[in-house]
């Protein structure tokens, strides 16, 4: 299907034309001449144009003139000529015209060039958006680590949500991965050929998060000289990745609902809609009902992308991903001989609390591996954050430790105590109430000066 307008100034050649290729599956619209033309193309977007040369007003020829001039990607234009003006179709082809027809002439012909004219169009459409994309291109996605209950769980709710069109709203502290759980879901998506976008929305000032979403016209504003197409665009047909977009301004947010609501925008200074087929998966390290509840973030635009909720715990709650995750990130950092972890060091990983999580476990073992000695990574390599950690960590562990000692002496010498008074210091029958033999309690009490005790008592 291509969406084509016929210019023509010929009301029953026009309305001809327009049943027989709407009956083909072509979205077709019509207009009498070329200012009337060029106001519906001020509203919409057209991939082919039927146009006579010889029109009241504004004639083909200068219709595709305006249009070369002032259309960064103009549709592909077919014209319709008599005999009598050949001259002025070959003049129209080094315009730029993709061809011409003469009068009279059979629909099977003009189906065949509509169909050829639209498909050259959508090449250079695609063409477009592929360079765009490679621009943009992100890394290959690293293997994510799960050992944990918790992670497991998450790439459970991944595979189930990644074969729908489901949006999906992932939350989950800074550092702890959400892009990389985004990426896993458009890989396992039926999607996955198509284009992953990213945008941070806290990277970017208002005036430019917008034109960076939607794209802008030429002249929209200073320095725009010519048309860019906006992410939405170049996620056509895959997947946009929104980070952090509950720093979205309440502005753009209606923007955002409405594209989302209608698969269509508006570009910056731009008239003319444009419609995309876009998953939206987004971001944050927010509450989002707080934001909600706050006033920052519309509830109705929440409920739009939050369909389906993942939550990443932080690292500090799972404990068991630490090891793992060092080995694996070694290897990226190191290559195929990273340098292993010494187990007073990875014990110091393992006790830290990690506030920056992932992200931070990088920082610190990129650091580690450029100071370790002979491939292995010990504690004196680690940042004096962790190390000191670590160390308040045992002191605090080892304090506890001792407290609970003491507190069970102090029980069993009291227990000790009592079976002697209740016994009148008769150490048979007391160790006999205290279920041990007389040899531990004859030793308890040395331990606790009792002997002194009931000497003095004597």
């Amino acid at each position: 299907m291509a969406k084509v307008l016929v210019v023509d100034d010929e009301s029953n050649l026009r309305l001809v034309v327009k049943k027989e290729l709407s009956r083909m599956g072509h979205c077709v619209e019509t207009a009498s001449d070329g200012e009337e033309a060029w106001q519906i193309m001020e509203e919409k977007d057209f991939e082919v144009i039927l146009m006579d040369i010889n029109m009241p007003r504004l004639n083909g020829i200068d219709l595709l003139k305006r249009l070369r001039e002032k259309r960064q990607n103009p549709p592909e234009v077919i014209m319709i000529t008599g005999y009598a003006t050949i001259e002025s179709a070959i003049e129209s082809m080094k315009l730029g015209a993709y061809d011409y027809l003469t009068k009279p002439y059979r629909i099977a012909e003009l189906a065949v060039l509509v169909d050829q004219a639209a498909e050259k169009f959508k090449l250079k459409i695609d063409n477009q958006r592929l360079r765009a994309q490679l621009e943009r291109k992100s890394p290959k996605v690293p293997e994510i680590v799960a050992e944990s209950i918790q992670m497991k769980e998450v790439i459970r709710l991944v595979q189930r949500v990644a074969t729908s069109d489901t949006n999906v709203l992932i939350t989950g502290e800074s550092g702890t991965g959400k892009e990389l759980i985004a990426q896993a879901i458009h890989r396992l998506s039926s999607r996955s050929s198509n284009a992953f976008v990213d945008l941070n929305c806290a990277a970017l000032q208002d005036s430019l998060l917008e034109s960076e979403l939607f794209g802008y016209e030429a002249g929209a504003f200073s320095g725009a000289r010519g048309r860019k197409l906006g992410l939405f665009e170049i996620a056509d047909g895959g997947t946009l990745f929104l980070d952090e977009i509950m720093e979205m301004p309440l502005t753009l947010q209606s923007k955002l609902l409405r594209a989302l609501e209608t698969r269509s925008f508006f570009r910056v200074g731009g008239i003319r809609k444009v419609e995309v087929n876009v998953r939206l998966i987004a971001a944050t390290n927010r509450d989002p009902q707080k934001a909600v509840a706050e006033g920052t973030f519309r509830p109705d635009l929440l409920y739009r992308i939050n369909s389906f909720e993942i939550h990443i715990p932080p690292l500090r709650e799972r404990v068991e991903d630490i090891e793992p995750l060092a080995n694996h990130l070694l290897k990226r950092i190191a290559g195929v001989n990273p340098p292993k972890v010494a187990d007073e060091a990875m014990e110091a990983l393992k006790a830290y609390h990690w506030p920056g999580n992932v992200r931070q476990l990088r920082n610190c073992l990129e650091r580690a591996a450029l100071l370790a000695d002979e491939g292995v990574i010990t504690i004196r390599e680690l940042p004096p954050e962790i190390v000191n950690y670590s160390l308040k960590t045992n002191k605090e562990t080892l304090y506890q430790n001792a407290t609970s000692s003491f507190a069970l002496r102090d029980v069993e010498r009291l227990q000790i105590l009592q079976a002697l008074e209740k016994t009148g210091w008769h150490r048979g029958k007391a160790a006999e109430i205290l279920g041990i033999s007389t040899s531990t309690l004859y030793r308890r009490l040395r331990e606790y000066g009792f002997e002194k005790k009931r000497i003095n008592k004597s």
